[in-house]
């Protein structure tokens, strides 16, 4: 008889375990319920990038002086600069310039330290092809600029999920111009001085 009450009692127990482990399932997934949803219907809708975004570089063919810093400072050694010593004008003159984005890892360095500010960041991250040899750029294709999210017809822009304004909980209901969630760098400096 002991034995048998023993048995119930273990049943009894893993019985309260797993409907504990059932509880705990069942509150992540009610938790989840009521959170922002995370996925957009891509074609249609686009997320506008923050404001430090780091996109495909732009590239302005006049303002480059040919100084190779860009080249020194990637890591990767990764913009191709061609020049020519013009003998007249004792000055060098760019002859091409590409970046190949297949192995560019969009760290910003070229662009931080550019001494005539020739190249930036765009707001493109749309750089997906089939074949790896498009995605290497000449100075041509690195002068377009790209066509701004907002500003696409043919698209809704979605501010990104995670800089909406507290307690909204759609994207689609706040306008591109509104301010984003938290502080921007000189509000936080400015509260921290107080």
């Amino acid at each position: 008889m002991f034995k048998f009450l023993n048995k119930v009692a273990a049943y009894g127990r893993d019985a309260l375990q797993a409907a504990r482990y059932i509880g705990q399932g069942l509150s992540v997934t009610f938790d989840h319920m009521q959170r922002r949803p995370v996925t957009i219907q891509y074609p249609y809708e686009k997320l506008i990038p923050s404001e430090r975004f780091r996109g495909r570089i732009h590239f302005e063919f006049d303002k480059c002086i040919a100084c190779e810093v860009c080249v020194r400072v990637c890591p990767i050694n990764l913009p191709v600069v061609d020049w020519e010593y013009n003998k007249e004008i004792k000055k060098k003159e760019l002859k091409h310039y590409s970046i190949d984005f297949g192995v560019c890892i969009f760290c910003g360095n070229c662009v931080e330290y550019c001494p005539t500010n020739c190249l930036s960041m765009t707001e493109e991250y749309e750089l997906s092809t089939y074949d790896r040899h498009e995605l290497n750029y000449d100075s041509q294709a690195l002068g377009r600029l790209p066509l701004n999210v907002t500003q696409d017809p043919m698209v809704q822009p979605i501010r990104g999920l995670a800089y909406l304004p507290k307690g909204v909980m759609d994207g689609h209901e706040v306008p591109h111009t509104e301010r984003r969630a938290g502080l921007r760098p000189e509000e936080i400096l400015e509260q921290a001085q107080n």
